[in-house]
């Protein structure tokens, strides 16, 4: 079984809270900066194919909202969403979580996360 992996950027609160209930819920993980790391143009393809791209970008935080109208409007699709994500990867919604059973979740929640952890 492959150790579950949790993707974001160290300073992201979301990410903080998530890292901080895998260690007190004893969930053995890696942890994966993709500011430092980067993510491959194959991960972004596998994470937008298992959750759709649309769950995958965030259009919601400080980097999308800083883009000029234009690279917001090229984003139509998996494969421009994709690009975009690969050279600004904080655009990426957080935290992207790889899971030891092979599912792939984005965001935190709590109670989503002690469901599947209890399983």
């Amino acid at each position: 079984m492959k150790p579950t992996r949790l993707y974001g950027i160290p300073n992201c609160d979301t990410v903080k809270k998530a890292r901080a209930w895998l260690v007190a819920q004893g969930v053995e993980h890696e942890f994966v900066d993709f500011k430092k790391a980067g993510a491959s143009a194959g991960q972004l393809q596998g994470w937008c194919d298992g959750l759709g791209w649309e769950r995958v970008l965030n259009r919601q935080g400080t980097t999308w909202r800083k883009l000029d109208g234009a690279t917001q409007a090229a984003v139509v699709d998996a494969a421009s969403a994709c690009a975009l994500m690969q050279q600004q990867t904080s655009v990426i919604k957080r935290p992207v979580v790889e899971w030891a059973d092979g599912a792939l979740t984005v965001g935190f929640s709590a109670p989503d996360w002690e469901a599947r952890v209890r399983r």
